[in-house]
């Protein structure tokens, strides 16, 4: 009875890890790096491929200051993604946010593109419609 309890364990165990394994391989980070802009922001981007093989991305940036806040001020800031084949993407635009009880300043960003991104970048904008990004990049992957 012993022995099949063990067995039992050592079998979930195993599906366990290989399930982490599993879809921990189906998702893809990346960090970026410090700027001098706005040095205290950190952040990362997770890429996940979906059944549709759509790339699911997650754009979290911490300690980000208000785009009005820099020099010279701006209104917001805009995430671009660079792909392999297909140039460089405007996939939307990231709002600095804190709580009442956090002075963290947050800002996330959730997408979906039939892309595969290579890098990503955010840049301060007047206008977050823009087809084109301007010089004031804050964060940049690698």
């Amino acid at each position: 009875m012993k022995q099949t309890y063990t067995l039992l364990k050592m079998n979930s165990l195993f599906l366990a890890a290989i399930l982490v394994i599993f879809f921990s391989s189906c998702s893809k980070k990346m960090i970026f790096s410090s700027s001098g802009t706005v040095p205290a922001a950190v952040g990362s981007v997770k890429i996940k491929k979906d059944r549709n093989h759509n790339q699911n991305i997650q754009v979290r940036v911490t300690h980000l200051a208000p785009a009005s806040k820099l020099s010279p001020p701006q209104k917001t800031y805009v995430v671009w993604m660079v792909t392999e084949n297909n140039g460089t993407k405007n996939i939307g635009q990231l709002h600095s946010s804190g709580s009442l009880f956090s002075k963290t300043l947050k800002a996330s960003l959730t997408t979906v593109t039939s892309f595969t991104p290579t890098s990503f970048y955010i840049t301060a904008e007047d206008d977050g419609n823009v087809q084109y990004s301007s010089s004031f990049v804050v964060l940049t992957t690698q």
